[in-house]
């Protein structure tokens, strides 16, 4: 990996609050686990602007780079607030654990009315 797409990958991943390098966009994955993964934060009510989502089969360098810089073998990988959560499987799984849910609800990525029914 080069300097260059080390250090925009630093920076992206923490200055982006959601950052996902998925296959195909969030409106048109092009795979089963990218698909889960925009299916989790839509039913956590990530607001989709909020989002930030790289097609990494746009790109080779990125995808290698991506993959290289977290050190996890697959695509897609979901950054929250400059931490890598990891791949679809793992999303998934703290998506029903609740796990994700508590991690999102301090951030100002999630519909308003999502975090007040929380609070009833």
């Amino acid at each position: 990996m080069s300097d260059e797409i080390k250090k925009w990958l630093d920076d992206e991943t923490k200055s982006t609050p959601l950052l996902l390098f998925m296959k195909g966009t969030p409106q048109r994955p092009q795979c089963g686990f990218s698909r889960a993964v925009v299916q989790v934060l839509q039913a956590e009510n990530v607001r989709s602007d909020k989002v930030r989502a790289y097609n990494v089969l746009e790109d080779q360098e990125l995808r290698e780079a991506v993959k290289e810089y977290s050190n996890w073998p697959t695509i897609p990988q979901l950054y929250l607030q400059g931490e890598f959560l990891g791949g679809a499987d793992i999303v998934v799984n703290m998506h029903k654990s609740g796990e994700l849910a508590e991690m999102l609800k301090s951030t100002e990525l999630v519909e308003a009315e999502a975090k007040e029914e929380g609070k009833e």
